[in-house]
Parts: structure tokens; sequence; C-alpha cells
């Protein structure tokens, strides 16, 4: 039982592989988004970057994506062990690097 009194449900190692496997993809993805933002910074002044920032349809995806995984996250933290779902973010190095070349 749980402290609150609700029983708690043996999680499915299935949903626990599927969810870090869409959270390292979502995290990847976001990560190719924000170098696209990126990418249409430059050549213009310091200033104007947050406005174009806050316009830019990549930047918006990438940080909208950021807080889906940071949901997701916490979610498959409250059903795995840290030490089981961590190498999941190296994963997501590795899935970036080989992405990064398309």
């Amino acid at each position: 039982m749980a402290s609150s009194g609700r029983r708690v449900r043996a999680s499915s190692p299935m949903v626990n592989i599927i969810s870090l496997i869409c959270f390292t993809v979502i995290l990847s993805v976001g990560q190719l988004l924000f170098k696209q933002a990126a990418l249409s910074l430059r050549g213009h002044g310091a200033t104007s970057n947050f406005l174009l920032l806050m316009k830019e349809p990549a930047f918006l995806a990438a940080v909208a994506l950021y807080a889906a995984s940071t949901v997701l996250w916490v979610w498959i933290l409250s059903r795995v062990s840290l030490s089981q779902a961590y190498p999941w973010v190296a994963v997501g190095v590795v899935l970036v690097r080989l992405l990064a070349h398309f």
C-alpha cells in the first residue's frame, strides 16, 4: 500500500519501455528543433533574437516537446528507478548525433 492508502499497481515492463522510447525520441526531436531555431537567428542582432525566437515555429515546437517530455519523464520516474531510466537519456544523445546528419 502507498502511504496515501491507495494500492500501488505493478508497472508493466512493456509500458515502461514504450514510454522510455517515446521520451527519448521526443527529447531528441526537441534538440533538433532547438538547433533549427538557433540557425534562424544567424545574422540578426542580439537584441532582436528574443523576439525572433518567440515567432519561430521550430523554437515553439521544441519548447512544447520539452514540456511534454518533462511531464512524461516525471511519470516514468514514478514507475521506474532512476538507475533504469537514466541510460535512455544517453540513448537520446546518440540519437541526436545520428539524426543531426540528416
